[in-house]
């Protein structure tokens, strides 16, 4: 499918936004590569024929990331650890900051938007640029690598720090391009 024009909203209706971490250290082992939700967000993709008039805008509450799964480690993550390291994520990462994303540059070209702009994340705010890539059937895909350090935030560690979350966690997004827009052509 490729990019037609028009007003896309996005969010955990017809879209996942999920962040990916991994684990360092000696104990690295004992550990497990994350999955987390972002259960609580919404994006507008405003995509126009002149890119440079082409905006995307994205909030995420902060407090809604919730671990789905965990692979890895010496034993299989249970309720209770995940609901453990949600609260981490929550008060002693995060600690209810703002997540917004506004772009400054998108360029549409056939089944790819690149895209550039300001990330407003741990209370820091920084440029971001990540491609986005839509398949024939209109599903939207991509991934953006943020460095934890880069935003002020130390990675969590365990084991007396023998066991670290990777400083690189990844953020993707997988949405369907014609339910966004299918949902923005009937709230009007």
């Amino acid at each position: 499918m490729t990019i037609t024009p028009g007003i896309f909203k996005l969010g955990p209706d017809n879209a996942t936004l999920s962040v990916r971490t991994g684990r360092r250290g000696a104990a690295a082992k004992a550990g497990h590569d994350l999955l987390i939700e972002v259960g609580a967000w919404e994006a507008t993709f405003e995509l126009d024929q002149d890119s440079g008039r082409s905006v995307i805008d994205l909030t995420a509450d902060a407090g809604s990331l919730r671990v789905l799964d965990g692979t890895g480690g010496l034993q299989a993550l249970g309720d209770d650890d995940k609901l453990s390291i949600n609260q981490t994520i929550d008060q002693d990462v995060l600690k209810g900051t703002a997540i917004r994303f506004h772009a400054s540059g998108v360029n549409v070209n056939d089944r790819r938007i690149t895209v550039q702009g300001e990330l407003e994340f741990a209370g820091r705010q920084g440029p971001i640029a990540f491609e986005l890539t839509v398949d024939e059937n209109g599903r939207l895909t991509g991934s953006a690598t943020l460095t934890q350090t880069d935003w002020g935030l130390k990675p969590y560690s365990a084991l007396f720090g023998t066991l670290k979350v990777a400083d690189e966690v990844v953020v993707e997004i997988d949405a369907n391009l014609q339910a966004a827009r299918a949902a923005t052509t009937s709230s009007r």
